[in-house]
């Protein structure tokens, strides 16, 4: 009897192992994989781009020569004219210079005059009376471009606008590099992005394209730009191109603000979408009752993270997403979603 017992209790272990490991056999060796469903919504392509906010139409002033700031214009922010003085440089050493030519100069006319009048009584050649006067030219040039270095030292408004942004303080040395703008005057609207693009993704860029604009100061905030115009040449050293993307009056964005750009090259409405990582060399996995089925898909509006459907899948068709590249056609599944 007891032997008996012994003998049915290892069957009903035989049978539960068993069928454990044909449970694992039937199921367990089918991969859990993530699907999504295909649905309609809205997909864009774009071109990625960085850029700065700048003026239309400004320009920088640059000392011409080194020299300290001895008088500077309170002016940031206010309107000016072209011409208006906005700084004085030290000009001690080029208005002595001025009047040591000036000197130099009479004594040369000086020269000219007793010349002339010698010349005119036969007691001088026309050789001499000709290298005074081509001294005394070369001292009016001299002095003029003296002149012209001590004009310099005044630093004006080159149009009209504001002065947007002021540096430098009375007693401080002024740069002539062009890092060393003392002054930007500009006009504070219309404002534009001045942005980068790479050269392998300029022939998609188009005067008049849509541009979505983002910046980490106003989360969430649909910022809009239109590519207003296209630099001709681009940089060989970066391998970019500079393209222009005008903003409206009403933009939050200020000058010299840094944002991401979003050049809207397609967009489609109500697509059929799937995501970008479910599309491998134009097919995705579709996944029919725990079955993958290869299929070939026609896309369209190629987004960063979506793709359009133009053919191959309807609406509510189940694909793997992300793809998976160790499935097989034809192989069983276990669905994880959607």
């Amino acid at each position: 009897m007891r032997s008996s017992r012994l003998l049915i209790w290892f069957l009903v272990l035989a049978l539960i192992g068993g069928g454990a490991f044909f449970g694992w056999r039937r199921f367990g060796a089918a991969p859990l994989v993530a699907v999504v469903e295909v649905k309609r919504g809205s997909v864009a392509e774009v071109v990625y781009a960085t850029g700065v906010v700048e003026p239309t139409r400004w320009a920088k002033v640059i000392a011409y020569q080194r020299k300290r700031i001895i008088d500077i214009c309170d002016c940031e922010g206010k309107t000016v004219k072209a011409g208006d003085i906005l700084a004085r440089l030290d000009d001690t050493e080029e208005k002595a210079n001025v009047a040591e030519l000036e000197a130099r100069r009479a004594l040369l006319k000086n020269d000219v005059d007793r010349v002339t009048g010698l010349y005119k009584l036969n007691a001088a050649t026309k050789t001499a009376l000709d290298q005074a006067i081509t001294a005394l030219r070369e001292y009016d040039a001299r002095i003029e471009a003296r002149k012209q270095k001590l004009a310099d030292l005044v630093l004006r408004a080159p149009i009209d606008g504001v002065v947007l942004k002021r540096e430098g303080h009375i007693g401080d040395m002024a740069g002539t590099g062009v890092n060393d703008a003392l002054f930007w005057v500009g006009r504070p609207k219309p404002l534009r992005v001045d942005a980068d693009v790479n050269e392998e993704d300029m022939p998609r860029v188009r005067i008049g394209q849509k541009v979505l604009l983002r910046h980490d100061g106003f989360p969430g905030q649909a910022l809009e730009a239109v590519v207003d115009d296209i630099t001709p040449k681009g940089d060989p050293q970066t391998k970019t191109f500079r393209v222009y993307l005008a903003l409206p009056d009403d933009t939050p964005l200020r000058i010299g603000m840094s944002v991401e750009a979003n050049i809207v090259i397609a967009a489609r409405q109500s697509a059929l979408i799937v995501p970008a990582e479910a599309v491998v060399n134009g097919a995705v996995d579709r996944v029919v009752n725990g079955v993958v089925a290869r299929t070939q898909v026609k896309t369209g509006v190629r987004g960063v993270r979506l793709f359009e459907i133009l053919s191959g899948l309807e609406e509510g068709a189940l694909v793997v997403s992300p793809a998976r590249p160790n499935l097989k056609n034809g192989a069983r599944i276990r669905v994880s979603g959607p």
